[in-house]
């Protein structure tokens, strides 16, 4: 964005404010799935994996460093590839940026409702896979998007900084209280999504909830491509 004007660059940052907070249900509604439904894995968080690694490793059970090392290598593949397409001149611009991700995204969440289509909670092992795979590739290739869209406060995946920023900046410790209403808002949306991903999980199975997200990402690409 160099060389443009202060106040078209701060409106270019509020036109991506309502998608990256649309992103951040989502990223509360895949975690519920894949945390809840696929044994204590994270697809989109993953500060989660690690640490589940670490606690597998000190033997606590319950947890497979098997499937978390499957999110890892996958969300960061998601990541390059994101990479790869985003530093092309073509899309440089924020919009189609955001469209590809979400694009993306969307494409790869739906993928996966089809195929958990019918499946119960219990899934076979090649399955599981699949649906971990699926879901931190989108979570991979969104990921990098956001970063380079680079908007303060706005992950749509990682809330620690946000609730630090939040409780650290609050006015009554002395702090200027800088967008506490965006952080606190991506965090009531990230809980909101998680909240609704869990009951649509525990009483349909996987494919409302993969399909909801997918939905939730296509708005994304639609109100992008019309703004």
């Amino acid at each position: 964005m160099i060389g443009t004007h202060p106040r078209a660059e701060s409106k270019a940052l509020d036109d991506l404010l309502r998608p990256l907070m649309i992103l951040t249900t989502t990223t509360g509604v895949v975690d519920a799935i894949s945390f809840v439904g696929l044994e204590r894995v994270f697809t989109a968080n993953m500060t989660g994996n690690v640490v589940f690694l670490g606690f597998a490793l000190g033997g606590a059970e319950g947890l497979s460093m098997q499937r978390s090392l499957a999110a890892l290598t996958a969300f960061a593949i998601g990541a390059m590839l994101a990479g790869l397409v985003t530093n092309r001149p073509v899309i440089r611009t924020q919009k189609r940026q955001l469209a590809f991700g979400a694009g993306t995204e969307a494409a790869l969440l739906a993928v996966a409702a089809v195929i958990a289509v019918g499946q119960t909670r219990q899934l076979s092992s090649s399955l599981a896979y699949a649906l971990i795979v699926l879901t931190a590739l989108a979570m991979g290739v969104r990921n990098a998007v956001v970063r380079k869209l680079g908007v303060a406060d706005l992950t749509t995946t990682v809330l620690t900084l946000t609730i630090t920023g939040l409780a650290g900046d609050a006015p009554f410790v002395g702090g200027q209280g800088t967008r506490s209403g965006r952080k606190a808002l991506s965090i009531a949306l990230m809980l909101i999504g998680a909240l609704i991903g869990t009951m649509l999980f525990l009483n349909w199975g996987f494919t409302v909830p993969l399909a909801l997200s997918a939905v939730l990402a296509s708005t994304v690409v639609v109100a992008t491509v019309r703004s």
